[in-house]
């Protein structure tokens, strides 16, 4: 029987095992969330927003053993891990809300005596979700679609059981009806079989372009609509107008976020030559201050790669971009000792085609690019198959006009790339599409019902 497996990262040591799913174990659980729609969608928006504040409440209430578990499980440092927590209960508060206002009717004039739109539930949404932030993806995920009046089955990643689990229980406690909200332990062979599962009427999927790939195809074939928030290499143009030193204090925490396993932290960091060798210095300061260890510790600002074969995977991008011809100035080299850690990592001189700008770089690795001003800072930002988020460090009026001429979902001036579930967010080409968060992101399951009421106006 296949099972799902947790690993510590900070030891390499199992720590935990549960069964994977079977077929009919699947056809179960969407089965009670196609029941349990018939009954939820004709729920009042109060009674939706009550469980969603119930469940923020026990959120909160357990953060410390919900962080421990975001620990254990993908070595998130145990700050990270709680402040993670406060943000899915966020998420849950901010749609028990907003939630009734963001779907109120749209009234609009045409012949009729009364025409409108309404927005209605789609059905039971799978969510298919990675490790890298088990509650926060889980919660930007479900408060929407629950508050929409949509059931959900969340597929998580296998290597967070104990993640899946908790999340799974916090509804059940919270008095969530039977199907409304569900784990589904699946192992990733069979998610196909739960895509086209005929109860499932929509996707969401956060993960690797060549996931979210599949997921789509799959989807498509059903003519299910789906969500796809996907990989990113994500640039941040510093021209010479910006403030250097905060932006520097700001690279370095974005790029360090989770040990860099992070779709939106600032990726290549794309420099205007006339302040280029200050920048990367200030920014080198700042790396090398950072204190890497056991995640456990409230002290640790960097903790493990989450797997050893993605420290692998990080190192030989890491090695083949120096073998390029990029300057490793920081770091880059794999330590001994148990545990998945990479050190703090800075490369300079990076140049298009290099290894670390056409691959995402999933780990706590800096990239510096030199640009010769702000035009060629936008093509070089530009030159990459991805979409997800920007960041732009120079005046405020300078860096609005740049954004629009970056490709990319989401773009911050002189501030860190973050989601919040006030804002929409998402991404262009490989990065995916559709949006989640903010209003943008309750509209995405919705069937968004017309209506035409007579008679005819003449």
């Amino acid at each position: 029987m296949t099972s799902l497996i947790a690993t510590d990262p900070t030891s390499g040591e199992v720590i935990r095992e549960i069964p994977a799913a079977t077929a009919g174990d699947i056809d179960g659980i969407i089965g009670r969330a196609g029941q349990a729609y018939d009954g939820w969608h004709r729920t009042a928006f109060a009674d939706r927003a009550d469980l969603l504040r119930e469940v923020a409440g026990r959120l909160r209430a357990g953060g410390d053993e919900y962080a421990m578990l975001m620990t254990e499980e993908m070595g998130k440092p145990i700050g990270e891990a709680r402040g993670e927590v406060e943000k899915a209960a966020w998420a849950a508060d901010h749609y028990a809300e907003h939630g009734a206002d963001y779907l109120a009717d749209d009234v609009i004039e045409s012949d009729a005596a009364r025409s409108y739109v309404q927005y209605l539930p789609l059905g039971p949404v799978l969510g298919i979700l990675p490790w890298n932030a088990p509650f926060w993806l889980a919660f930007r995920f479900c408060a929407p679609a629950l508050m929409a009046g949509n059931t959900c089955v969340m597929k998580h990643d296998p290597h967070v059981p104990g993640c899946a689990a908790a999340i799974d229980r916090v509804f059940r406690e919270s008095g969530a009806p039977e199907g409304v909200f569900a784990s589904l332990p699946a192992a990733t062979a069979d998610v196909e079989r739960a895509i086209r599962h005929p109860r499932i009427r929509a996707v969401s999927f956060t993960g690797s372009d060549r996931g979210g790939s599949a997921v789509a195809a799959i989807a498509g074939s059903e003519i299910k609509p789906s969500v796809l928030e996907l990989g990113g290499s994500d640039p941040c143009i510093v021209l010479a107008d910006a403030d250097l030193e905060q932006a520097a204090d700001v690279v370095a925490l974005s790029r360090i976020i989770n040990a860099g396993q992070s779709c939106i932290a600032a990726k290549r960091v794309i420099v205007e030559s006339a302040v280029h060798d200050e920048f990367v210095a200030l920014l080198g300061e700042r790396l090398a201050a950072l204190v890497v260890g056991d995640p456990r510790d409230a002290s640790t600002q960097v903790g493990p790669i989450a797997r050893g074969d993605l420290r692998d995977q990080l190192h030989r991008q890491v090695t083949e971009t120096v073998a390029a011809g990029a300057h490793c100035l920081l770091g880059g080299e794999i330590p001994t000792g148990a545990g998945f850690f990479y050190p703090v990592t800075l490369l300079t001189e990076v140049r298009t085609g290099m290894t670390a700008c056409v691959e995402e770089t999933f780990g706590p690795v800096a990239v510096v690019m030199r640009a010769v001003d702000s035009e060629h800072a936008v093509l070089l930002a530009n030159d990459t198959r991805y979409g997800l988020a920007a960041s732009v460090w120079s005046t405020p009026e300078r860096g609005e006009a740049l954004a629009r001429e970056i490709v990319a979902g989401q773009v911050a001036v002189n501030g860190i790339v973050k989601t919040d579930p006030r804002l929409p967010s998402g991404g262009v080409g490989r990065s995916g599409y559709g949006r989640e968060l903010g209003k943008a992101g309750i509209h995405e399951f919705v069937n968004a019902q017309q209506v035409w009421v007579g008679p005819k106006r003449e």
